[in-house]
C-alpha cells in the first residue's frame, strides 16, 4: 500500500506561483512513477506532469515551461512548482503513484488551486 497526502493549494492571482507537495508513505520502494493530475469542474481529469523512478519527466503541453515536477527522495516527497499561473489552471490537483508490479494506481485526496484573473 502507498499513501499520498497533498498540500500547498490555495488562491493566487494570475501570474503568481504556488508549490504543491505530495508526501508519500507505505511501500514506496514499489513506486515506478509519480504524477500530478488535475480536474476542473465539468472536465475530465488530465495529466499535468509525471516523473519516473529514473528521473525522466513529462509535461502536458499546456503547462510546459511553467510547471516543474521534482522529488526529494530523502523526504519521500514529490513537488509541483507552478509559475505564471493562469485562470485556466484552476482545478483540484491530485498526486498519483503508479506501481507497475501490481498494476496499481494510488491517489491522494486532492488539493484545490484557484487562480483569479
Amino acid at each position: 500500500q502507498v499513501q499520498l497526502v497533498e498540500s500547498g493549494g490555495g488562491l493566487v492571482q494570475a501570474g503568481g506561483s504556488l508549490r504543491l507537495s505530495c508526501a508519500l508513505s507505505g511501500s514506496i520502494f514499489r513506486i515506478n512513477a509519480m504524477g500530478w493530475y488535475r480536474q476542473a469542474p465539468g472536465k475530465q481529469r488530465e495529466m499535468v506532469a509525471i516523473i519516473t523512478s529514473g528521473g525522466n519527466t513529462n509535461y502536458a503541453a499546456s503547462v510546459k515551461g511553467r510547471f516543474t515536477i521534482s522529488r526529494d527522495n530523502a523526504k519521500n516527497t514529490v513537488y509541483l512548482q507552478m509559475n505564471s499561473l493562469k485562470p485556466e489552471d484552476t482545478a483540484v490537483y491530485y498526486c498519483n503513484a503508479a506501481v507497475t508490479l501490481t498494476a496499481t494506481l494510488y491517489w491522494g485526496q486532492g488539493t484545490q488551486v484557484t487562480v483569479s484573473s
